[in-house]
């Protein structure tokens, strides 16, 4: 993905919004992120996403299928309370720059 550092913020923040509506996981969000034309790989996503669990944005519960696990995220208390502030602030930047065009 062009551009990786300055928009990996943003990808974050699509991992929160999606955590908040339903429990996610690593491959679905590769494929969601894919939709918007963000290319991860798992040994991308699943770093960052181990991240945000121990940074206390997301909680992690593992689900059994046979002999597969499958790692559950879902946003945290301040996962949401980041959530909401950053789009507050991409609220006022996007109005900032459709000003500056």
């Amino acid at each position: 993905m062009e551009h990786r550092d300055l928009l990996s913020g943003l990808v974050r923040l699509h991992v929160l919004h999606h955590a908040s509506e339903q429990e996610i996981y690593g491959q679905w969000m590769i494929e969601e992120l894919a939709h918007h034309r963000y290319r991860f790989s798992p040994g991308t996503l699943y770093p960052m996403l181990h991240k945000m669990q121990r940074d206390g944005y997301l909680t992690c519960r593992e689900e059994r299928h046979g002999r597969s696990v499958r790692k559950l995220y879902r946003i945290t208390d301040l996962g949401r309370e980041g959530l909401v502030l950053a789009k507050k602030r991409v609220r006022e930047f996007t109005g900032e720059a459709m000003i500056h065009e």
